[in-house]
């Protein structure tokens, strides 16, 4: 006790205790501390916004920068003063937007957008396998840009986050679109969907039994749909009837009755992912064109290259073309039509990652220490890191794998 107060540091304490002391500031700011740019989408009747401003607001209390340019949810209703107020720095240029060290996009940005990016920056956003050329990966590793794709990020468990949430979202919603696209006001048959007294229900068949399938399944059995699910995974057919908790007939893909089916079908929705990088064609021409008259073909699918040989991309302006006297709707932005929707779905899932990133150091951290992340990445600073868009496009491969087995 002697010694402390010898050394003088009684005497100190006591006239720091006098001091006037600041209150702990709300914000943490240090090397962690992320630049996150979120740009207006430019893609026609795109309405979706990867971050909410409540999203922001968490974010900037954790002490990162977010820019938000000028009306990028206006189309999800939410105004610039939301995200101001939440701490955002809003701004009418999108190239500044794009110098951000990590760009949270839903679109997957054009060849224009991706001059605007800083060299070595990250771009989170949905890769859309059936509108990409290798002019987009060679534009992305020109700039040793870090590229993540929707698609492919995982969850701890190996699920796909992204992907359940926007097929959730447009197995809902489909069957809403097939029942207005069976009305005489489009050209339909003029039927209702579902059924009603002394009325045969309507017919549907749905190819795939994933997340999409499911919500369908569960709009069309609420509406007394008969529908037909096929899909030549077992056990996704046994895991959907599971979910449904009702006995519905269920198929593997077999030529002459799909063929039976589709041609008896009063909807037809193609809900099956690409696998390995590659698109399965299940409809053929001929199919759809022994379709009834004013019937419906929603390929889900067409964003991957669709399931559907008669599909085109089409957008939500122009929706639907005829072709066979059938009507078919291609829109590889279905949860669009319900921005806000999606775009809650959307930040709710990044929100938790972002942090993640910051409290892991950085994103080849984050891209290191976390394997079912490291499944998003398809562009690592100038390689192609997806083995099955390699093959694809015919490009090199680096495995991040080796990569991270080198820092251990």
């Amino acid at each position: 006790m002697a010694d402390i107060k010898k050394s003088g540091f009684a005497q100190l304490a006591r006239e720091q205790s006098l001091y006037p002391q600041e209150a702990p500031a709300k914000i943490r700011r240090g090397s962690k501390s992320l630049f996150i740019g979120v740009p207006k989408e430019i893609s026609l009747q795109e309405g979706r916004v990867t971050l909410k401003p409540e999203s922001v607001e968490v974010l900037v209390a954790n002490g990162h920068e977010v820019m938000v340019e000028a009306e990028a949810g206006r189309l999800a209703h939410y105004t610039d003063a939301q995200y101001s107020e939440a701490g955002a720095k809003i701004t009418q240029s999108a190239k500044e937007v794009f110098k951000a060290d990590i760009i949270m996009k839903v679109e997957p940005p054009t060849l224009a957008e991706i001059e605007y990016i800083n060299e070595g920056a990250t771009i989170i956003s949905a890769f859309q396998l059936g509108r990409q050329s290798v002019d987009y990966i060679h534009a992305l590793n020109k700039k040793k840009i870090t590229a993540i794709a929707y698609e492919f990020i995982e969850d701890k468990v190996g699920g796909l986050p992204l992907v359940r949430a926007m097929s959730e979202i447009a197995g809902s919603t489909v069957m809403l679109i097939a029942a207005e696209l069976l009305s005489n006001t489009t050209g339909g048959q003029g039927v209702i969907l579902g059924g009603i007294t002394g009325v045969p229900p309507t017919q549907v068949v749905i190819l795939g039994a994933g997340t999409v399938a499911e919500y369908a399944a569960r709009a069309c059995l609420g509406l007394g749909v008969d529908i037909q699910i096929f899909d030549n995974h077992i056990y996704k057919l046994r895991r959907i009837k599971h979910a449904l908790g009702q006995q519905v007939h269920t198929s593997t893909i077999d030529n002459a009755t799909l063929e039976n089916a589709v041609k008896n079908a009063d909807v037809v929705i193609g809900a099956i992912r690409a696998e390995k990088g590659k698109n399965k064609c299940i409809i053929t021409d001929e199919m759809v064109s022994h379709m009834k008259p004013g019937s419906v073909v929603i390929d889900v699918s067409i964003d991957q290259g669709g399931c559907i040989e008669t599909s085109e991309m089409t957008s939500h302006v122009n929706p639907t073309f005829t072709k066979y006297g059938v009507i078919h709707y291609c829109v590889p932005n279905i949860a669009s039509r319900v921005s806000r929707t999606a775009s809650i779905a959307i930040s709710n899932i990044f929100t938790p990652i972002l942090m993640s990133i910051s409290e892991m150091g950085g994103i080849n951290e984050m891209i290191f220490n976390n394997r079912w992340f490291m499944k998003g990445v398809y562009t690592y600073r100038g390689s192609v890191t997806n083995v099955h868009l390699a093959r694809k496009y015919n490009l090199g491969y680096k495995d991040l794998n080796l990569l991270m087995a080198a820092r251990i």
